[in-house]
This record gives structure tokens, sequence and C-alpha cells, in this order.
């Protein structure tokens, strides 16, 4: 109870909002920045008792232990405060794991992806199934890095909605080559989000053995046709500066050939300059 005291006294040292939600001001960063350094070095049971005051939106008035949190969040990836990051992230994670409310375990998730670390990784490839939770979870999966592109192949399987399209978005942005096999499949999917993201991933990959299957995904109409297209395109720019010609000639010609209609002549162009770099 004496460290639940303590931690509702040190958030109370946070700032109030103003009219608008924002911190202009009467801004006390010393009282601050005291009050979140007192926070750090009460270790995990403090911790555990701010994300305690943590509560879903519009059940009750938990803006100061929101602004605490984060500043802590920030405060141990700082030189000064590093030491105690790594017990933070596997806090948090641990608390990810309990019966709390999903919009109080988004917000935990937030803090992770700023603060989290590897030790982060396993809790929130759990929640890579959770229609809700698992945007922020693949969020902060990305942040901590490439570490994550394991668990986010060990989910695709599982994934389901929209859920399928976050873990393929977050295997693109970060460029896991063991992904291709489930991007070439997904360019043939039902979804056309799914293929777009397969799409965008394989672009990202730079692989040749990409070209057909893509050049293939973009004779389509509308929207799709014109994202597959550029992905085309730079799929091409990325072949030939890795001095890989072939595979981006094939591109060029058959965009420059294909796309004969008026609208499409900056298309034909985009070849035909591709073309004469090479």
């Amino acid at each position: 109870m004496a460290t639940v005291d303590e931690v509702k006294g040190l958030v109370a040292q946070m700032p109030d909002p103003d009219q608008r939600g924002m911190y202009c001001e009467n801004i006390d960063k010393a009282k601050i920045d005291a009050a979140i350094e007192a926070l750090r070095r009460g270790g995990p049971e403090h911790w555990r008792a701010l994300a305690d005051l943590i509560v879903p939106p519009g059940e009750g008035d938990d803006v100061k232990a929101r602004y605490a949190l984060h500043a802590l969040a920030v405060a141990v990836c700082k030189p000064e405060g590093r030491e105690s990051r790594r017990a933070f992230g596997e806090t948090l994670a641990a608390l990810l794991g309990a019966d709390r409310p999903k919009a109080v375990k988004t917000y935990l998730c937030q803090q992770l992806q700023t603060a989290g670390g590897a030790e982060a990784l396993a809790a929130l490839a759990e929640l890579l199934t959770d229609a809700e939770l698992c945007e922020p979870a693949a969020m902060a999966m990305t942040a901590i890095g490439k570490s994550a592109g394991p668990l986010f192949l060990a989910a695709w399987p599982k994934a389901g909605g929209a859920c399928r399209l976050t873990i393929l978005q977050n295997l693109a942005v970060l460029v896991v080559a063991e992904a291709k096999p489930i991007m070439l499949a997904a360019l043939a999917d039902a979804d056309r989000e799914i293929r777009l993201a397969a799409g965008y991933g394989l672009m990202k990959l730079a692989d040749a053995e990409a070209v057909e299957p893509l050049l293939k995904s973009a004779e389509t109409e509308g929207w799709e046709r014109i994202q597959a297209t550029k992905h085309c395109l730079i799929l091409a720019e990325k072949l030939a500066a890795a001095g890989n010609k072939p595979p981006a000639r094939r591109i060029y010609e058959h965009l420059k050939a294909t796309r004969t209609d008026p609208k499409d002549a900056y298309i034909r162009q985009a070849a035909e300059a591709g073309l004469a770099a090479l």
C-alpha cells in the first residue's frame, strides 16, 4: 500500500493539460523530471503500480498516469536511465499477459514501442492474432527491429482477418527475406489489400524471382493497377542499382510495351528512362 501511495504522489506531480489537451503552460520541468526519476529508481514494483493506474478511455481520469508512464518510457532510453530499460521492458511485457482491458494493453504496447527490446518480443507476439491488439503489438515489434521477423512468420499461419494484413505489412517493412514464399502466394489472395501488401514486400526484397509475379499482378484495373505498377518500377530500380540488369530490363520493356493508353504515358516515359540508364 505504501508503494501505491508513493506512486500516486509522484503521478500527482505531472502537469495538467489545457482545454485542448495540450501541455503548453504551467510546466515545471524540474519537478516533473524529479518525479519521473523517482519512479525509475522505484523499479518494477513502482512500474506495476503505475500501470495499474491506467484505465480504458471513459472509465476514469488517468491522464497524469499516462503522462508519467510515457515519460518513464522515454527516461529509460536516455543515457542516464538506460540501466533500467531492459527491466522496464520485461515488466511491461509481463503485464501484457495479465487480465487487463485491451485498451490498457494497447497503451502498454505503445510504451514498448518507445522503450521495448528483445525481452518484450515474445509477449508482444502473443497478441498478433488478436484483432484489437495486433496492430499496436506489431508496431512495437517492428520498432524493436529485425529480430521480430521470425515471430511474425510464426504468427502468419494462425492469423485471420485484419491481423493477416498487419503481419504482412510489417514483414515487408522489416524486409524479411524468409517471407518471400508467403508474399508470392499472397499475390493471389482474394483481398486486394493483402495482394498490395505482398507486392510492396516483394518490391522491398528486390529479388529477381519476383519480377514475373509482380508484372502479372499489375495486369489489373484501377487503384491496384497503379500501385502494382509502382511496385514493378521500384523493383526495377533496385535490381538495376544492384547490378542485376536483365530482370530490370524485362520490367521496363514489359511496361513500355503494355502501357499504351494515353493516360499511361508517364509510365512509358519512366520505363524508357530506366532502359536508357541501363
